[in-house]
């Protein structure tokens, strides 16, 4: 139900207003003057107001900045008895959403009322999908509660309300990006760009223009003048993924740019400046790699001011059902299915798994088990065969690597994962009968 509030000293005009208002199905809360209107506006979710600029006690043209002030996403429109353009001009700067002449423009009252409530509509979109990004990137957001993550997490709310350097290591598919992000959503920064790039995904010459930035002509294919995410990164934050794989000579521009906060676009001769944050991650050990000369020791150092090594998903077994929640949640909204209930043995299987491929895996597993489910429950048989069996076979089960036997094993159970279980379309595959197929599955235990 849409709210609005009529704050007028006039009665009966106050009155007829409120009863056609309330004809199009509006609620109407009254106010005969500005004291009692602001109270009205702290008691009630108002959405718009409809003030006259003449009362009691004081001009309504300067109340609508109070109006702005306490409640932003209310839209007011004023109603005056003679029209003054100076007045008008100064409502409109105040945030009016429109002023109008009582009597000579009744007739406008119910459009604007409609059209300054889409205004509103609009208005509670944009914050709710502010406040929506704003969690997505929080602290709070990140899943899990085992001593591992949280003790993480605790680092990079200390480092984040800092400005310095931070360096994000640990095992692919750990989350961290999403680490990178939260520490600029909590850091003064916030509000400013946060800009992402991938070390590992260009050759060198690519990755410096896109770190630096190019002049028109400065290489074939340079038809413009490019931004680099140096540049674009001015004021926020930069994040660096995978920065072991960039190349030595490019590791020596960087440095010089932390140092100095200047670098130089590809095909110009001038520098320029760009204040950023950076932060950066790597799955490999920079120090090793400094040490046998494969990555610049300098930078190295450089870097590691603030290190935060994330956990595997192995060292944080606790958060798997967690994680499976929030993924079987996203991924049945995303192909419109009723969420799935999540059966015990489904859980077990994960959380026995060694998960190499950390959260990034878990998600890829459950969004697969979850297009894939043929009821309204995950059990283990919407699960990949090396996932069900991990270290399920023991003793005699056992065959060796080398064995025709093992070879056909592996085999079979590719198959069968293929065909999500069907045995019918494996044994049609394996152009063998369905029985065979079964004494098969029966002598290797599968």
């Amino acid at each position: 139900m849409k709210n609005i509030l009529i704050i007028d000293d006039e009665e009966k005009l106050r009155g007829l207003l409120a009863r056609i208002i309330k004809s199009e199905g509006f609620e109407v809360v009254e106010a005969p003057d500005l004291k009692s209107g602001f109270k009205k506006l702290e008691q009630n979710d108002i959405d718009v107001v409809l003030c006259d600029v003449k009362l009691p006690d004081g001009n309504g043209v300067d109340f609508l900045e109070k109006i702005k002030t306490n409640f932003p996403l209310i839209e007011v429109i004023l109603l005056t008895a003679y029209g003054n353009i100076s007045d008008g001009v100064q409502a409109m700067k105040n945030g009016a959403f429109d002023y109008i002449v009582k009597g000579d423009d009744n007739d406008k009252i119910i459009p604007l009322l409609y059209k300054a409530l889409e205004k509103v509509q609009l208005q509670k979109k944009v914050k709710q999908l502010e406040k929506r990004i704003m969690n997505k990137y929080s602290f709070d957001a990140i899943i899990g509660k085992s001593k591992a993550l949280l003790q993480v997490i605790d680092l990079a709310k200390k480092v984040a309300i800092t400005d310095s350097t931070v360096l994000l290591t640990g095992e692919t598919g750990t989350g961290k990006e999403v680490f990178a992000q939260a520490i600029h959503e909590n850091s003064t920064r916030v509000g400013k760009s946060f800009v992402a790039l991938n070390c590992s995904t260009f050759s060198k010459e690519l990755l410096e223009s896109e770190l630096f930035g190019h002049r028109q002509g400065a290489f074939t294919g340079a038809v413009k003048d490019k931004k680099g995410f140096i540049e674009e990164a001015n004021g926020g934050t930069l994040f660096l993924d995978e920065i072991g794989e960039m190349p030595i000579d490019l590791q020596a521009k960087l440095l010089r740019v932390l140092e100095t906060n200047e670098y130089i676009t590809v095909g110009d001769s001038s520098p320029k400046k760009s204040n950023f944050r950076l932060i950066a991650a790597t799955n490999r050990n920079l120090k090793t790699e400094s040490e046998t000369h494969r990555f610049r020791s300098d930078l190295y150092y450089r870097l590691n001011i603030f290190e935060i090594n994330l956990p595997p998903l192995r060292a944080r077994v606790k958060d798997i059902r967690a994680l499976t929640s929030f993924f079987v949640e996203k991924f049945s909204l995303a192909i419109n299915k009723q969420t799935l209930k999540i059966e015990d043995d489904f859980l077990e299987h994960l959380e026995k798994y060694n998960w190499s491929g950390n959260v990034r895996e878990l998600k890829n597993v459950i969004e697969r088990a979850v297009i894939l489910a043929s009821s309204n429950s995950l059990t283990s048989a919407d699960l990949p065969y090396e996932i069900v069996n991990y270290k399920e076979n023991s003793g005699d089960t056992v065959l060796s690597a080398f064995a025709i036997n093992s070879m056909e094993k592996l085999h079979i159970q590719k198959v069968l994962n293929y065909t999500n279980g069907n045995k019918a379309e494996a044994a049609r595959l394996l152009e063998i009968g369905i029985a065979t197929l079964y004494r098969k599955l029966e002598e290797y235990k599968i």
